[in-house]
């Protein structure tokens, strides 16, 4: 009996192997829960283990959040920190243009440039202020050479004027030439309309008084009242009175009047000589030979500088005496004269 019990527990108790495989794919929620709880249980472990890994950078994500400031410098943001690096170095080239910004001209970055620049300026402001100076200086030199010595001048001519015709008369009798005030006047109308007191001499001195002056060096000059020679005179062109100044208006054929106390001495234009050197002596000889003249005369010769205010030639005007006047109460001038 029980041996026979035991196969029936046995006969019920083992499946059959057909049925189970057929049972199998019908009902498998039937199926021991055990075994599928088991791997069940082992991927959700897993799963929750790969989440926890993973959040464990995310969790070093955050806590660099704190440091945004940081960003173009974390290594930890990944792709996103390369972005502020992006940024980082576009700027870089910007920054040597900042920086060659000291280095224009107009803004030095030396700052011993500007020592040098201000000094440069001081001494350009200086030299601008000299060259001012020169220039207001030359300006007043022109005018006191060109004006103001014609007015010093002509008021020391004019002087010496009156008392030479307040000595004439005073004695009126007949006499010498009076060589102690001046000798005459002349008297040159397409020149001037003054009477120009000539003395003795052409030193500067002189000739700087307003007048005009006989040579008596390097040759001796001849005298109106002389039976023959060449009464040489010369007077400044510019400044000083001036006197010569028109002489180019002289031309063949004018008067030419010296007056002396008691004589009218008339003289007419024979030639003229516009450019020759100073050194020429030769043009104030007895004999003017330059002039054309080759025997003695009366002649007369007026010298004075050219080109008008310089000194480096001479002009020359030759004339010859034509008549004497003798000088009546009146002192009436001769026709050339009226």
């Amino acid at each position: 009996m029980s041996k026979g019990k035991r196969e029936t527990a046995r006969t019920t108790e083992t499946p059959d192997p057909d049925e189970t495989a057929a049972a199998e794919p019908n009902n498998p929620a039937e199926s021991d829960p055990a075994e599928p709880d088991a791997p069940a249980e082992g991927a959700e472990s897993a799963d929750s283990e790969k989440p926890a890994e993973s959040e464990k950078p995310a969790e070093s994500s955050n806590s660099a959040e704190p440091d945004d400031s940081a960003e173009p410098s974390d290594p930890a943001e990944g792709d996103d920190s390369a972005e502020p690096d992006e940024s980082a170095d576009s700027e870089k080239p910007a920054e040597p243009e900042n920086s060659a910004e000291p280095s224009d001209p107009a803004e030095p970055s030396d700052p011993a440039a500007h020592p040098r620049r201000g000094a440069m300026a001081a001494v350009v402001a200086v030299f601008g202020e000299l060259l001012i100076t020169a220039g207001l200086v030359l300006a007043l030199f022109v005018v006191y050479s060109l004006w103001w010595t014609n007015v010093l001048a002509d008021r020391q001519a004019a002087k010496e004027s009156n008392r030479v015709r307040e000595h004439w008369a005073a004695d009126r009798g007949p006499g010498d030439l009076d060589t102690r005030d001046g000798i005459g006047f002349l008297h040159v109308p397409s020149m001037s309309s003054d009477d120009i007191l000539v003395k003795k001499g052409t030193d500067p001195k002189e000739l700087n008084q307003g007048i005009a002056g006989y040579y008596t060096e390097p040759v001796k000059s001849g005298l109106p009242q002389d039976q023959s020679g060449n009464f040489a005179l010369a007077a400044h062109r510019d400044g000083h009175g001036a006197k010569f100044h028109n002489i180019d208006k002289v031309d063949k054929g004018d008067a030419v009047v010296f007056e002396t106390k008691n004589t009218w001495f008339v003289y007419k234009v024979f030639a003229t000589l516009p450019q020759t050197s100073k050194y020429n002596v030769d043009v104030v000889d007895p004999i003017p030979k330059e002039s054309g003249k080759k025997q003695r005369g009366r002649y007369i010769t007026l010298t004075t500088c050219t080109p008008v205010y310089t000194s480096k030639y001479r002009y020359v005007v030759w004339g010859e005496l034509v008549r004497t006047e003798d000088v009546d109460e009146d002192r009436t001038p001769p026709a050339e004269l009226r």
